[in-house]
């Protein structure tokens, strides 16, 4: 199942006119709602097969080595479902506000020392974002239903013109990948 920016599964809930599939388990019923429809259900792992590793399962030396292979910008990069599983705009831009590190910079490029705070980064940004449920920034809820509260400690999504909390410069926001990206142009050097 891939949820795209709108599906949710949801444990305890009502069929609505966007659940697109239910699923009788031995305890309970799971129901997939997606109101825009950009998810999808396949059966089959031929597009799990072209997945990278899960963020929080891959080591720092096997992140390192894929990262020198690739002359694209980090944030590209990042977003790349074939590189690394999961990573969606928002955990992007805060991973890498968190390590320091510009999103037009090239991956390749990264020093040692960079790339290493860029894993770390990662996995403590996730670990933090799945013990907060998530960022509901529109209608995204859990499997329960419940509002996820990872956005109230964002320190660059979504805060375009606000002091960055770090060093007092204003967000910016620019399109990298076609994605709207947010970055302290001070503390997040290429």
């Amino acid at each position: 199942m891939h949820l795209g920016m709108t599906g949710k599964l949801l444990s305890a809930g009502i069929e609505t006119t966007h659940t697109y599939g239910v699923f009788t388990l031995d305890e309970g019923v799971l129901l997939y709602e997606d109101p825009r429809q950009f998810g999808r259900i396949e059966w089959g792992d031929a597009r799990v097969r072209r997945l990278g590793p899960e963020p929080l399962l891959v080591g720092l030396a096997e992140f390192s080595a894929s990262l020198r292979k690739r002359k694209t910008r980090i944030k590209a990069l990042l977003l790349n479902q074939a590189f690394i599983a999961g990573l969606g705009n928002i955990y992007v831009d805060e991973i890498l506000f968190s390590s320091g590190i510009h999103p037009l910079a090239q991956a390749s490029r990264l020093s040692a020392s960079r790339v290493a705070r860029l894993h770390q980064a990662m996995v403590e940004t996730l670990t933090l974002a799945i013990a907060h449920r998530g960022s509901s920034i529109s209608d995204y809820v859990d499997a329960e239903g419940n509002r996820g509260n990872f956005q109230m400690l964002h320190r660059v999504y979504g805060r375009e013109g606000e002091a960055c909390v770090t060093c007092g410069t204003a967000i910016k926001k620019a399109v990298v990948a076609g994605r709207g990206t947010h970055y302290c142009p001070v503390c997040q050097k290429r």
